[in-house]
């Protein structure tokens, strides 16, 4: 709607109106009463305005900028005042042609004209009657057409039109209610007027419509039609202020109930203070002080200024602000690219190694190699370590000194039973008693970026209906994925990328394909006899012995106290057991210290018998060749290597073969692939084919409470049935393992060096192996394999020729066999 009459005129003088088609619409006392009935002149000039349309009896000011324009005023000005006004169909033209101007305008007439300070014209015209160019006269020194008049085409007064009037009032009243923008006076306009035509040039002129809507009005020659599209834009307008209001309203009310709160919350902040109580500004400033220092990026700062601003719009007593306050000082008491500084001395990080642990040597290599490679490329772009090997040997302190060798922090998440992945990944916010995962909590722990992080024993993570935690590892232990780790909890990108992981494992077989990909495997083999001695003269004597308050001079160790532990007490890979013990021992010294009774400080061979008691394990457990079909071989296990022995008698039946011993499948294929390639070369081992058919065949390995699975105890299952087929002893002292064929080949097996370890505890003297494994062999250092003989073979008939003596035993079983029936009997 137009803003109100007399303060257009105020504005007008005082010269407040700039750009051409700048408007105030108002309308004068003369014209309520329609517009006139007088002739006018067929050839008029034409004035183009920008941004309004002149309807009939309706007042505007139109200030005039263009020389073309200017001429044209000041010319009808001196004249009849009358001019055609036309709008311009694209308001940026400065320079309109015939087709730049539509072609239904309005007569107007010039009532006043003002010229302006900065040059412009003001003028002050009204609308006399709409016409339509008929012809173009001229556009120089400015437009000129003739014209055709239009009538208004208004029926008289009907219930129709009365009802319309009525609606268009209506409506232009709801819209003085819903726009408080109009002034209230624009209502006693709208109600003085009582022409129906007038009425709607007046609201047709100051409706909130585009130029183009209001031309299309103004060409409509029917005035009911003009009416009812009129009311329809007006209805439109209506609801626009409606849905504005609604809206306007809505805010009012949030903002109201804000104001509320920020007054209540500055009374806390004053009660507070007076308490000496801090209220939560008070905990967001000092958080957002803290992460100012912080070197996060600014993604991460941007998000963590966006929860604490969120903190600030929470009630603190509801239920989401403790949660959102925990988030955001979870943020910052996390360390965001905070490192420290790498000592990449080599021969110190060897001297530290060798410190810490004796032996190891091949292992201690490979972690200075891998040192090496950090110190040339100063990054951590490469393969993560996992320490593979049997319990006790030394693994997780491994990665400990890996740390003190570096300088930097250490850290250990134990992985034993894991089976939530969340434990990995965290929690959403959404849960009750959600927090990031261990390896953030671990993080957050440390306060580095850049810590060596044990992963203990990874090989006995399992998963269950809350998902697979291995998988949530392939992205930690991913270089290419890890500087972008999302933690569900956290919700922004976390950089592990620094970070040097060390993992452990007993075994690889449980590690899942894709998870161990991503390892560098290092495996970490058990310590022979003359390792454990030292192990215990350097660390475990020491520390058994600070540990229960004894000095050194209460308390030696002989060597041969030292190996009899060893040998009879314990029997593992590494040194756990070993440590207990000797705890044993020192306890026993530290009671009679603190009884005051008397003691021999030198521990010897026999004060270990005294303490401990008798031996638990024999040394010699190498058992003698008198008896046929009994043979050594060589076993590996989770705590290292052992020997064990294959077991076969023979006994009058049906040719049939029995397997005792808790043997796992593949140990029972290859005692049958083993009978079968026995029967294939009976001939050339002198033995009589009808034993297979007349006499039962039973293969036991002892300890048959301790399950037994793998392919190399192949050689030794046909050894122990060829020397109880032909009864000739097997050589002494000699074991093998290795896995065969039904044609008769030797196949490598693994575990060699535990094995090797165990046969030369056992006391064996020969040991017969693959080819294959040769190499294995010359891996290990030549004192641990000083005083065996290896034997490498190709094929079985190899492996008889070495281990059956041409001697049968000293009281052989002899074979009786059924006559053969005749045929047809």
């Amino acid at each position: 709607m137009s803003q109100f009459p007399n303060l257009m005129f105020e504005n007008l003088i005082e010269g407040d109106y700039t750009g051409e088609g700048d408007l105030i619409q108002l309308i004068t006392d003369e014209e309520e009463e329609g517009p006139g009935k007088e002739s006018f002149e067929e050839e008029i000039p034409i004035l183009s305005v920008r941004n309004t349309v002149l309807f009939p009896g309706v007042v505007i000011p139109i200030t005039v900028g263009r020389q073309r324009s200017i001429r044209l005023v000041k010319k009808a000005q001196k004249g009849n005042k009358l001019i055609g006004v036309c709008a311009q169909i694209n308001h940026n033209n400065d320079d309109p042609a015939w087709d730049d101007i539509y072609q239904v305008g309005t007569l107007a007439k010039i009532i006043k004209m003002i010229v302006l300070p900065d040059g412009n014209t003001t003028i002050i015209i009204q609308g006399k009657k709409r016409f339509k160019i008929r012809e173009q006269v001229t556009d120089d020194p400015y437009f000129i057409a003739k014209v055709d008049y239009l009538d208004e085409n208004f029926p008289k007064s009907s219930r129709k039109i009365k009802a319309l009037e009525e609606s268009l009032k209506e409506a232009a009243t709801r819209i003085l209610y819903l726009n408080p923008e109009i002034p209230r006076e624009a209502q006693v306009a709208l109600d003085n007027i009582d022409n129906t035509a007038f009425l709607t040039h007046f609201l047709s002129s100051n409706i909130n419509a585009p130029v183009e809507s209001k031309q299309r009005l103004l060409e409509i020659n029917d005035g009911v039609d003009r009416a009812t599209l009129l009311l329809e834009f007006m209805m439109k307008d209506i609801q626009m202020l409606e849905l504005k209001s609604e809206i306007q309203k809505k805010v009012h009310t949030d903002i109201d109930q804000q104001q509320r709160d920020y007054f209540l919350r500055q009374q806390m902040k004053v009660l507070q203070t007076e308490l000496g109580e801090e209220g939560p500004e008070k905990e967001v400033d000092d958080l957002r002080t803290r992460g100012d220092l912080k070197l996060w990026s600014k993604e991460v700062a941007k998000h963590f200024d966006k929860e604490l601003d969120k903190i600030l719009r929470i009630n603190p007593s509801a239920a989401e602000y403790p949660i959102a306050l925990n988030y955001a000082e979870t943020l910052v008491d996390l360390p965001w690219n905070e490192y420290t500084q790498d000592n990449f001395d080599l021969k110190h990080a060897k001297k530290v190694l060798d410190g810490d642990h004796f032996g190891l040597d091949k292992v201690k290599d490979r972690i200075i190699e891998y040192l090496a490679v950090l110190k040339l490329k100063n990054d951590l772009k490469g393969p993560i370590l996992c320490l593979y090997g049997p319990p006790g040997v030394g693994k997780t302190s491994l990665g400990k000194s890996v740390a003190k060798a570096l300088g930097r922090k250490y850290i250990r998440m134990s992985l034993g039973g894991l089976h939530d992945e969340a434990e990995i990944r965290g929690h959403r916010k959404t849960y009750v008693g959600a927090m990031p995962g261990k390896i953030i909590q671990n993080m957050k722990k440390v306060k580095i970026s850049n810590p060596v992080f044990v992963l203990d024993e990874i090989d006995k993570l399992s998963s269950d209906f809350r998902g697979d935690p291995s998988s949530a590892f392939l992205e930690v232990l991913d270089p290419e994925q890890n500087s972008t780790f999302m933690d569900n909890y956290l919700e922004v990108e976390y950089d592990l990328s620094k970070v040097l992981f060390i993992a452990t494992a007993n075994s690889l077989d449980t590690i899942q394909p894709a998870l161990r990909d991503r390892m560098e495997i290092i495996e970490v083999t058990g310590y022979t006899q003359e390792e454990k001695v030292e192990i215990a003269k350097r660390h475990l004597v020491p520390k058994q012995r600070k540990e229960h308050g004894l000095k050194a001079n209460q308390i030696t160790f002989e060597k041969a106290a030292l190996v009899k532990i060893i040998e009879d007490y314990t029997r593992e890979s590494g040194v756990r057991s070993l440590e207990r013990v000797i705890g044993k021992v020192v306890r026993n010294i530290a009671k009679s210290i603190a009884m005051e009774e008397e003691y021999d400080p030198k521990i010897t061979p026999e004060t270990v018998r005294k303490v401990l008691g008798s031996e638990i394990f024999d040394k010699e457990i190498y058992e003698d060749n008198s008896i046929a079909g009994v043979v050594t071989g060589l076993a590996w296990t989770s705590v290292g290597g052992e020997i064990l022995f294959i077991e076969s008698s023979l006994s009058r039946g049906k040719g049939k073969l029995t397997l005792s011993g808790q043997l796992g499948d593949v140990m029972k294929e290859s005692a049958m692939t083993a009978l079968s390639y026995l029967k294939s070369r009976a001939e050339s081992l002198g033995i009589d084919h009808r034993v297979f058919d007349q006499y039962d065949l039973h293969i036991h390995v002892p300890a048959g409470a301790v399950p037994k699975d793998g392919p190399s105890a192949g050689i030794t299952m046909l050894t122990a049935m060829a020397s109880v087929y032909t009864q000739r002893k097997i050589k002494a002292k000699v074991a093998m393992t290795g896995e065969i064929s039904l044609i008769g080949k030797v196949m490598p097996v693994g575990g060699i060096k535990e094995k090797i370890l165990a046969a030369k505890r056992a006391g064996i003297k020969e040991i017969i192996l693959c080819k294959k494994n040769k190499r294995d062999i010359e891996e290990i250092d030549q004192r641990y394999v000083k005083g065996i003989d290896f034997h490498f073979v190709d094929r079985v008939d190899e492996v008889l020729d070495i281990a059956l003596m041409k001697n049968k035993v000293d009281r052989p079983l002899i074979f009786n066999f059924d006559s053969e029936k005749k045929k047809g009997e």
